[in-house]
């Protein structure tokens, strides 16, 4: 179980005077009037808590458009007999900033949905401050939602100060993808058609499987976008540390510790993945992705999200759990998570709606898979339908390891913490900076984030 960053306790003032006003609860104040100031526009366009007199509708804020929202309608539709009477109406907001700036305001204001998507990985910016009341557990329970259900490599997250902050709906890790025919001539995959995973299972195996998947393609091997990305980076580096049996100490107000050798290798290793020859040296983002869709590469580290993409154009594209190089299990993931935005007189009878739908979601799950998320509701990928999906059964196992960004209040997905440190990385991959000096210089920016105070 992993214990958030808590709030301060406010001191009382001599002579039994009322105590001081704690920072978390000026800063709940200030993010209120902030909300007030919005709530002609922005907020009540998005379904305050005065805007929806009908009991039976659970209000819903989330992030998911194209696609994936799409796929969310075919999610809420498929749960509809597990909550019957009830109807979800769905608001999509921009992802990022605006997204989590949005739902704290809201939730400070006591105006926010009935239920929000939130990633995981910013728990830790939202529970100390108490901008999200928990989950009763059991009451989840009650509908078919158990603690026992989830890997404790997700669920160990959603705690804070013993209480459930966060209902996963999903992992989405950082896996690689493949095209099986140069996998195959390459020697890289199983009898039955499985990634090697002894193949990549220390650095130099692994730069050799490249080596040996340009050969095969004639082409070039492993793709990774990282070219003024905010965030793939980091990704790559943080699962590939955690890898090295490391993690990082960060102390409020302190100075991380960390182990620079075991950062210095990894981005060395880092280095020599994107050095031009075997693997292409110079891709952003969007250049990966077409690299590895129209075939110049064999391979390409990705996060599953992209599997519509690389199926569109490869319908037997291969995917497997990003490999064991540095000897310790650790995938890089994150969880689209239900959170319950804060009300200050919760209506108890509403409340016991809003969670039997959430389970009723969580239970259809093998909707959800189809996009390529791994379920979080562990017996839906115990299922048969679930073991006869492709690719995505091939990767389900990789729910086991997942490491999510440390339980801070400054990182997390779309967080300046991620773009700080892929610059640094970028840095080093791109324009040489030695691996040493990139590893002191992301130190440095860590203890620049510690050093900031904490809004809790």
């Amino acid at each position: 179980m992993v214990d958030l960053p808590g709030p301060r306790a406010a001191s009382a003032r001599p002579g039994g005077d009322r105590a001081a006003p704690s920072r978390r609860g000026l800063l709940r104040a200030s993010l209120a009037s902030a909300a007030v100031l919005l709530g002609g526009g922005a907020l009540a366009g998005c379904g305050s808590a005065a805007a929806s007199p009908d009991p039976r509708t659970v209000r819903m804020w989330d992030l998911f458009s194209g696609a994936d929202g799409a796929l969310l309608d075919e999610l809420i539709e498929s749960a509809r007999p597990d909550m019957p009477g009830t109807r979800v109406e769905r608001t999509v907001l921009e992802w990022g900033t605006p997204y989590y700036t949005k739902l704290a305001m809201a939730s400070a204001g006591g105006r926010g949905p009935d239920v929000a998507v939130s990633h995981m990985s910013r728990l830790a910016g939202y529970a100390p401050l108490g901008l999200l009341d928990p989950w009763d557990t059991g009451l989840l329970a009650e509908f078919g939602v158990d603690e026992k259900d989830f890997a404790e490599a997700v669920w160990g997250r959603t705690q804070y100060r013993g209480r459930t902050f966060a209902v996963p709906l999903d992992t989405h890790p950082f896996i690689v993808f493949f095209h099986p025919d140069p996998a195959r001539e390459a020697g890289l995959l199983t009898g039955d058609g499985s990634l090697d995973q002894d193949a990549f299972s220390t650095p130099e195996r692994f730069l050799e499987a490249g080596r040996e998947l340009a050969r095969a393609s004639g082409k070039q091997g492993i793709a990774f976008g990282y070219v003024n990305d905010t965030a793939q980076g980091w990704r790559l580096f943080y699962g590939l540390y955690r890898q090295t049996g490391n993690d990082f100490d960060l102390p409020a107000g302190g100075t991380v510790t960390a182990n620079v050798d075991a950062m210095t290798e990894v981005i060395a290793f880092m280095q020599k993945l994107v050095d031009g020859r075997a693997n292409p040296r110079r891709l952003d983002y969007p250049a990966a992705l077409a690299h590895f869709t129209n075939g110049q590469s064999a391979m390409i580290l990705s996060g599953e999200w992209e599997l519509g993409t690389f199926r569109a154009a490869d319908p037997k594209v291969g995917a497997a759990p990003f490999p064991t190089v540095f000897g310790t299990p650790a995938v890089y993931a994150d969880s689209h998570s239900f959170v319950l935005p804060r009300r200050p007189d919760p209506d108890e009878a509403h409340r016991r709606r809003t969670h039997q739908a959430v389970a009723a979601i969580l239970k259809a799950g093998h909707i959800w898979a189809k996009a390529g998320h791994i379920p979080a509701y562990q017996p839906v990928t115990r299922t048969r339908d679930y073991a006869r999906l492709e690719p995505q059964a091939r990767y389900a196992a990789a729910a086991g390891h997942v490491v999510l960004d440390p339980a801070v209040w400054f990182a997390g997905a779309g967080s300046d913490f991620q773009n700080s440190m892929s610059q640094v990385l970028q840095q080093s991959m791109l324009d040489g900076l030695a691996p040493d000096r990139a590893a002191r210089a992301m130190v440095e920016r860590i203890n620049t984030a510690l050093s900031q105070p904490s809004p809790a």
